[in-house]
């Protein structure tokens, strides 16, 4: 499923950024004798503030980058990591089961995965893509950061708490009344709404084709009664919307976890460890609120990124 049709289109691009100044102070050492690493993101808010965070890892112990920021959809992404114009970016494990390899998870083994983090879940997503990535693309799945940013279905609180709808199948009785809101791929796509419809066995009376920027605002003022949504949107606490439970399962896991091309790794097995230093650190809500600094508040990636690895002890002194 590609991350593209998910978020909110970034107001200002960070393409182009300008590569950090390398750190010399402590167990750091220039990596002049190695290869500079590729680093990339998607093209939108979340994607850039994660591609940074990699970024600086490897410019805090001492590797070179060149930043390749805010390419595109999914399949841009991957297929320059493939051909090696990328070395690293950070993926999802739902959609490298879905976009990449084309493959649906099994039928016994759907967990409901709207809301909870990735660090304490299961995750079947990502044993099939730690297992075949290696296989087909020469590409290492590490470890997930911490969040898990799957689709989700928001209402207002005050819808949730007038009719005692907290959960997906909770809206069953009164779908054939509701307009819903997504955009104009989820709106087709079989993972999307057709998908979770046949699922959870309604329909909704109306669906409201809404670029992806508006949907939050379109439940937040009751132009719709409900709307797609990304679960780690920092607009959904902002503007008191509620998640509702996926309590069938139907959307799969999308924990956040760097891939990088086995190459790399061979040439500098370090790597591996610094990446990891971050594994399980970034909840969900964290992650809402560095989007929501991005998206809203105007911040630039490389900005909250630097500001969250040097609040957690992960960049400017010995690791």
């Amino acid at each position: 499923m590609t991350r593209l049709t998910r978020r909110s289109f970034l107001k200002t691009s960070a393409a182009g950024a300008a590569l950090a100044t390398l750190p010399l102070s402590g167990t750091v050492l220039a990596r002049q004798d190695k290869s500079t690493v590729k680093v990339g993101s998607k093209n939108y808010a979340e994607q850039l503030i994660v591609g940074e965070m990699l970024a600086l890892l490897l410019e805090d112990a001492g590797f070179a980058t060149e930043r390749q920021m805010n390419l595109g959809g999914t399949i841009i992404a991957h297929e320059a990591l493939v051909s090696g114009d990328l070395d690293t970016y950070v993926e999802y494990s739902g959609t490298g089961l879905i976009a990449v390899l084309g493959e649906e998870l099994p039928g016994d083994a759907a967990t409901p995965s709207a809301t909870p983090d990735s660090g304490t879940m299961y995750d079947p997503a990502y044993e099939i893509v730690a297992k075949e990535y290696p296989e087909q693309f020469n590409v290492r799945w590490l470890e997930p950061w911490g969040f898990n940013n799957t689709f989700a279905i928001i209402v207002t609180r005050e819808f949730s708490e007038e009719n005692d709808v907290t959960k997906v199948s909770d809206l069953a009785d009164m779908a054939g009344d509701m307009t819903f809101a997504a955009d104009a791929e989820f709106a087709v796509r079989p993972d999307g709404l057709p998908g979770l419809e046949d699922a959870y066995g309604f329909s909704f009376k109306n669906v409201t084709n809404v670029e992806i920027g508006l949907l939050y605002p379109s439940v937040a003022d009751g132009s719709v009664d409900a709307a797609v949504a990304a679960s780690t949107d920092g607009r959904i606490p902002a503007l008191d919307l509620v998640v509702l439970e996926d309590d069938l399962g139907f959307f799969p896991p999308y924990n956040a976890a760097p891939i990088v091309r086995l190459d790399l790794l061979e040439q500098a097995p370090e790597i591996e460890d610094i990446f990891n230093r971050v594994a399980g650190k970034i909840s969900n809500e964290r992650m809402q609120a560095m989007n929501y600094d991005v998206d809203e508040e105007g911040k630039e990636p490389i900005d909250v990124a630097r500001d969250f690895l040097e609040t957690e002890g992960l960049i400017g002194g010995e690791q």
